[in-house]
């Protein structure tokens, strides 16, 4: 089983035409969230981040950036540890996920 999180609410962004092709993204990421094709990072699928920041924290050229331990990606992780559903803390408003 792949552990994914609500689609499309990662704050994982890569600015393509800053990448170098180092490749740490790829070696930091615990999800496999990156891949090295043509030279740059490509994300797989962003659903798969988990918003570490381990990624933007180890890229020099700064293509990388996210948001650590914000958002629904945390809720998801809370309610997966704890046997629960998700809770943002947003009530009836969804907007914030």
């Amino acid at each position: 089983m792949t552990l994914k999180y609500l689609p499309g609410v990662a704050t994982l962004k890569l600015a393509t035409a800053r990448c170098t092709g180092c490749g740490m993204c790829v070696k930091v990421c615990p999800r496999a969230v990156f891949v090295i094709k043509e030279g740059k990072a490509v994300v797989t699928d962003a659903d798969l981040c988990m918003e570490c920041g381990a990624c933007a924290m180890n890229c020099a050229p700064e293509a990388v950036t996210v948001t650590k331990g914000v958002g629904c990606a945390q809720a998801v992780i809370k309610g997966f540890l704890r046997g629960t559903e998700p809770d943002c803390g947003c009530g009836d408003d969804t907007s914030c996920c």
